[in-house]
């Protein structure tokens, strides 16, 4: 069964964003600012396949190899630079980890560094740089992703299989997409038409820009009269990837048929009212899993999880799903802190 035994403080919703739509959309409006995290990032190249370069931000504690590390996928048109991933990355740094802020292809300023464009099934970028710090001496490597970076953290873990815990401590994913095609079918109703078209538009630009970088490879002649993410996807995502069809990338893409191969220590945390995800993905007999720890709260909203009271821990804030993903990845390391801190993740 799912191990649903792990004690977390309950969410409690920021006054008026109790709806999903309003927690998806306010926190990403909401000034962050964390102003030592420049002093401390290492721009670093990792080239996974011959011409394919993806660029981390690095954070390295001193003696780096006595300290976990943690590798952070943000979500789609995301970068390094996420609100979500920073927050992350500081209170990562606090409790002696290492910070891997990895951009997916394209992602961050990084047309240039691929020809190819990026997608929610690229679980084999991840891998091989978690495969590259493990060589290099770096023994406690955990996952964290969001959204689109969620779904491919687990899927990462996933293939992994009986071999995740050679290399890998812990994974979690917060608001993973990890049913593609339920994903996709939800984003062409209602009011979440409003979320396609601006992920449309996102990806349309990108597309344009990658195709003055690097022209004759993509066909952009229909581009204009694609309205949906399933005709871009067909057209796209889905032709120059190697899927096939869309349909074929969202079956293959998604994390949830194989979920059930995960063997490392897993938390999910997800919204029931999530706009974006449907729940009932999560419900799915493959979570259940002495591995994965599924988090199920009745607000949060699309990676929102605004909460309304700050918690005790100094550098603790609003960000309620930035905190137990920070807290359980802890206590998966050898440097986990004492049991008393951890009364609650």
């Amino acid at each position: 069964m799912t191990n649903t035994t792990v004690k977390h403080p309950p969410f409690e919703p920021f006054p008026l964003l109790s709806n999903g739509h309003l927690m998806t959309i306010v926190p990403t409006f909401i000034p962050r600012r964390f102003p030592t995290l420049a002093n401390s990032e290492r721009r670093r190249i990792f080239e996974v396949s011959p011409g394919v370069k993806l660029l981390a931000q690095c954070h390295w504690q001193h003696e780096r190899l006595k300290h976990p590390t943690l590798i952070l996928v943000h979500g789609l048109e995301g970068s390094a630079d996420s609100h979500s991933v920073l927050g992350v990355t500081i209170k990562a740094l606090a409790r002696s980890f290492n910070v891997v802020r990895m951009n997916m292809r394209n992602c961050g300023g990084t047309f240039h560094m691929t020809p190819t464009l990026y997608d929610s099934g690229m679980s084999q970028d991840v891998l091989w740089i978690v495969n590259e710090l493990y060589r290099e001496g770096l023994k406690e490597i955990c996952l964290a992703g969001w959204s689109m970076g969620g779904n491919i953290v687990l899927k990462a873990a996933a293939e992994l299989g009986e071999r995740g815990p050679e290399t890998l401590s812990a994974v979690c994913a917060i608001s993973p997409a990890i049913d593609l095609p339920t994903c996709i079918t939800i984003l062409e109703k209602g009011f979440n038409r409003v979320y396609e078209r601006h992920f449309l538009t996102g990806l349309k630009t990108l597309l344009r820009r990658k195709a003055s970088i690097f022209p004759g490879i993509f066909d952009l002649s229909n581009l204009d009269k694609i309205n949906s993410l399933k005709q871009f996807d067909e057209k796209y995502t889905a032709y120059y990837g190697g899927w096939g069809s869309a349909q074929t990338y969202y079956e293959k893409a998604s994390a949830l048929p194989v979920m059930h191969q995960i063997r490392v220590p897993t938390l999910v945390i997800q919204a029931k009212d999530d706009p974006l995800i449907p729940f009932c993905s999560f419900e799915s007999p493959t979570l259940q899993s002495e591995f994965i720890t599924l988090i199920a709260t009745d607000h949060g909203g699309h990676g929102g999880f605004l909460q309304k009271d700050v918690e005790q821990e100094s550098d603790f804030d609003h960000f309620w799903a930035e905190n137990r993903a920070i807290n359980f990845l802890k206590s998966k390391t050898s440097q986990a802190f004492a049991k008393s801190y951890l009364e609650f993740i």
